[in-house]
């Protein structure tokens, strides 16, 4: 009896084909061109409009005495680039005195807020204990009324107290603001129940599991918290300009005002070179915390 011998398979036949990887991707990769750039001139669009109002005050701030920056001859480039409206602005204002106030209260503020928002967060995250619906509602109400509708009655009791032309007067009402408070509650809410169980049962009290299981949790809400802060004291024009009197008192952004008026003849490059010089502390912040900023605003939209 005769028994067939079988061939041996071939290497194709029992490997299945690789296709080659392809190293540069396609169009259709990231949709048909006609919406790709439709997208790409939709972020064009939206550049233009956050980034150009900077862009056109940095270049107006280099020109020259001789050009001009408003009207029908004016350049968007400067001809002969200098830094003269920038030497000017800081010899004719005080300059550094402004920043050191501006830096005063942004600290009192970050350091106010970060604590006690913290802190309220924290407790708002917690079901166990009554009123906490209402606190809620109080908060979330709060956040309807504007400034400027309380303005009138902040500036009595800053009054009262004694607190005008005062750097005080100016950080009290960022206090802490009920938005971070929000924002720390719902990063606290981010933390599984089970592993807080599990801490009580090691014996960790409430401040050990506040300290070490919450707080390393939160780290991109808390800075999240702290770049909103920063910002929003660094920037502040329309409270300190109630609160504060004397030039020696006076915040970046009120005294950079000055060059406004006709004292200083009204130097449209130096009121451009100021505006700048107001604007390189929020930006190098931004710059160097990008990243973990759109972590934090990620991880604190998980529960709100």
């Amino acid at each position: 009896m005769t028994t067939a011998v079988k061939e041996p398979a071939t290497t194709a036949a029992v490997a299945p084909v690789r296709k080659r990887r392809r190293l540069m991707p396609r169009w259709r990769d990231y949709g048909r061109p006609r919406e790709l750039i439709v997208r790409y001139l939709l972020l064009l669009f939206v550049l233009g409009i956050t980034v150009g109002p900077l862009l056109w005050q940095l270049l107006s701030s280099l020109k020259g005495v001789g050009e001009d920056v408003f009207g029908a001859n004016a350049s968007l480039f400067p001809r002969d680039p200098t830094l003269r409206a920038y030497r000017e602005v800081f010899d004719q204002v005080p300059v550094w005195t402004y920043i050191r106030n501006s830096m005063v209260v942004v600290a009192l503020s970050v350091t106010s807020q970060l604590v006690f928002s913290t802190l309220a967060g924290y407790m708002l995250s917690k079901p166990s204990w009554k009123g906490r619906k209402l606190v809620w509602v109080l908060l979330m109400a709060s956040m309807m009324f504007p400034f400027e509708s309380i303005m009138v009655s902040l500036f009595l009791s800053v009054r009262d107290l004694g607190l005008v032309d005062n750097l005080a007067g100016v950080w009290l009402p960022g206090f802490v603001a009920a938005i971070n408070v929000l924002i720390m509650r719902a990063a606290f809410l981010a933390v599984p129940r089970e592993i807080e169980d599990a801490a009580m049962l090691d014996g960790a009290g409430e401040w050990k599991r506040f300290r070490y299981l919450y707080l390393p949790s939160a780290w991109g809400a808390i800075l999240v918290v702290t770049i909103n802060t920063f910002i929003s004291a660094w920037d502040d024009f329309l409270w300190p300009l109630i609160v504060l009197r004397t030039e020696d008192h006076f915040t970046l952004t009120l005294g950079l005002a000055r060059l406004q008026s006709s004292s200083f003849g009204y130097d449209q490059r130096m009121v451009m070179a100021g505006s700048v010089i107001s604007v390189i502390p929020v930006l190098v912040l931004f710059v160097i915390t990008q990243r973990w900023f759109y972590k934090g605003v990620s991880s604190g939209a998980v529960k709100l």
